[in-house]
């Protein structure tokens, strides 16, 4: 279960930040760059999907946000606690990826509380969603270098023996 010297660890790593900057709020950016560069109907239909993933958004934020929260915070618990209590790299790898995902869901109910509550369109919708899609990209920056770092760690400080003669059991 050496989770940080598995490639394809590294690779869900990547792909799951690359999909998070690309769908924000669950728009994929390139209809915001296309609403900015061409107006018309590419900015109706992204105030359109825009309009539909915040309702959608803030439903369930409101009907279960609560519940939500809650197992969110138990799952985090139970794998940080796992994970660097009992020192469970598996754990440790699953809360490096969660966690700061964790921050980003939070952070698009609050965007999208915010789109809701101005009546956001056209540039000012697009500066917000342009906002929202820098701090998920500086917090996938940060959950790259820490993860990237305590992997490392983890691979260095990782004893011969142990990377040699793996258990069978």
């Amino acid at each position: 279960m050496r989770s940080f010297s598995n490639l394809w660890f590294w690779i869900a790593l990547a792909v799951m930040w690359s999909s998070a900057s690309h769908w924000v709020l669950g728009v994929p950016y390139d209809m915001v760059l296309r609403a900015a560069r061409f107006g018309g109907q590419a900015e109706e239909d992204l105030e359109d999907i825009v309009r539909v993933n915040v309702n959608r958004l803030l439903y369930i934020a409101d009907v279960s946000g609560l519940w939500l929260v809650g197992l969110v915070s138990f799952v985090l618990t139970v794998l940080g606690a796992g994970g660097f209590g009992y020192d469970l790299q598996f754990m440790q790898a699953l809360f490096l990826l969660a966690f700061p995902v964790s921050l980003v869901g939070g952070l698009s109910v609050r965007a999208a509380r915010d789109i809701r509550a101005a009546g956001l369109s056209g540039a000012d919708l697009r500066h917000r969603i342009r906002l929202h899609r820098l701090a998920v990209q500086v917090i996938g920056m940060i959950a790259i270098f820490v993860t990237a770092m305590w992997g490392m760690y983890q691979n260095l400080t990782a004893t011969l023996p142990e990377i040699l003669f793996k258990p069978l059991g």
